[in-house]
């Protein structure tokens, strides 16, 4: 028996989600000038909610990054384009934030119930 419910391992497995979509984004932008760079992205949500639905465990959820070979946006051969990258950044950044404070509310309420707090 896990000592933690459902919804805090689902709300970690988003962290390390939304933790590593940041980090692609961040890339994504850094690269927006590199000729024939690809952008990289993560569908974490997708991924989550595929392993809820059939009960996988949650803890062994792994996020993988999909590069889109496909994708075009400049003379250049980059698929980046720097507008969309920011935007898509500001809000992972501020996914990240909300389920981090959810988190940490859910944590105050079990000190709180043990008396820790």
């Amino acid at each position: 028996m896990s000592l933690f419910d459902t919804t805090q391992l689902s709300l970690e497995a988003a962290l390390r989600g939304a933790s590593l979509r940041q980090t692609l984004l961040t890339s994504n932008l850094a690269n927006v000038n590199t000729p024939g760079y690809q952008r990289k992205d993560v569908d974490f949500h997708a991924t989550l909610r595929a392993a809820q639905e059939t009960a996988a465990p949650l803890e062994e959820i792994s996020f993988d990054a999909v590069t889109e070979s496909d994708r075009v946006v400049r003379p250049d051969g980059s698929g980046v384009d720097a507008d969309t990258e920011a935007a898509a950044l500001a809000q992972n950044a501020l996914e990240y934030q909300a389920l981090v404070q959810v988190a940490s509310a859910r944590t105050g309420i079990l000190q709180t119930a043990m008396g820790v707090r």
